[in-house]
């Protein structure tokens, strides 16, 4: 769903909640045109019939439509317990804002807004949800539940993450995913959003980071990696010719170069490194999903709801 017609509707992050349900309620609306094509805005009471189940639920009018088996789901029933977790570390900060943009074009903006989408998406569904945020230290958690209080708390938090930048925070991906890890008891569906610009995946040691994502999925959790980027300066690097000062914002290390002396040579080790994770998560049945900050969340919300098929 494209949302940048909705700008005037928002006024920096205050109405959070209000457009996360405006993103989910085009998306369930424009469903027709999507690979779900059968559900309608009573999705969120079906899930997948799986071979052996009574099929006492199964929902005959939907199989008619899509010519694939649901079993309806109840009121009482939660089925997925979700935790989201949020790299909150200087370079999600990135790229700063002009006074016209909104919130949500830079990469923490995106990944907070995508965060209270899922999160509406959730609701609807009775599951519940938790969420961690972590940078040079772990910030934040909370563990999955599913009362209106709980949300309240986690879209305030979220709404937190946006006021309150703080300035110079590294990112220590490794260490908090192992500490999340220990903290998840109960098999759930695990969201990270991250722009992967981490010390134990940039200087040859992925392998770390790797292991750090391999125990996430301990005790048959399912996780999904959503990559935070900025294409149009992260992948492209569409800088002129001028000298510039590139600035690290994590260390505050500095560049003093010209963009076009070295745009291919970035560009194709940025597209290295990028099917490097890409075949690391897919060899270790990790979903990883490259986001541009510049996009519509409907990639973020097929993704979900393709994971939590598959989550049975």
């Amino acid at each position: 769903m494209k949302i940048e017609a909705q700008k005037e509707l928002v006024s920096g992050f205050k109405h959070l909640e209000l457009l996360a349900n405006q993103v989910v309620e085009g998306f369930i609306s424009g469903m027709h045109k999507s690979p779900f094509h059968g559900f309608s805005a009573e999705f969120a009471e079906h899930k997948v019939y799986n071979t052996g189940e009574s099929t006492k639920h199964i929902d005959w009018k939907l199989f008619a439509k899509t010519d694939r088996l649901y079993t309806k789901r109840f009121e009482e029933e939660t089925n997925l317990r979700c935790h989201l977790i949020i790299d909150n570390s200087s370079s999600m900060h990135y790229p700063k804002l002009k006074a016209n943009e909104s919130f949500y074009h830079n990469k923490i903006g995106f990944s907070v807004l995508a965060s209270a989408v899922l999160m509406n998406l959730l609701k609807k569904q009775r599951d519940a949800v938790g969420l961690s945020v972590y940078s040079d230290t772990y910030e934040y958690y909370a563990p999955e539940k599913g009362s209106d209080r709980h949300h309240r708390m986690i879209l305030n938090k979220l709404e937190d993450l946006l006021e309150n930048p703080k300035q110079a925070k590294s990112t220590d991906t490794v260490t908090y995913l192992h500490q999340i890890a220990e903290k998840m008891h109960r098999r759930s569906m695990i969201i990270l959003f991250t722009d992967m610009f981490d010390p134990n995946a940039n200087d040859g040691k992925s392998e770390a980071l790797f292991n750090a994502l391999q125990h996430l999925k301990h005790d048959k959790h399912r996780v999904v990696v959503f990559h935070v980027i900025d294409k149009q300066t992260e992948i492209n690097f569409n800088f002129d010719n001028a000298p510039r000062k590139f600035i690290d914002l994590e260390t505050g290390e500095q560049i003093n170069i010209f963009a076009d002396s070295i745009k291919e040579a970035y560009e194709e080790k940025v597209a290295a490194y990028f099917k490097s994770l890409a075949l690391t998560c897919a060899q270790n049945k990790i979903k990883y999903v490259p986001v541009a900050v510049e996009e519509s969340f409907e990639k973020i919300l097929t993704t979900y709801l393709v994971e939590k098929q598959l989550f049975g």
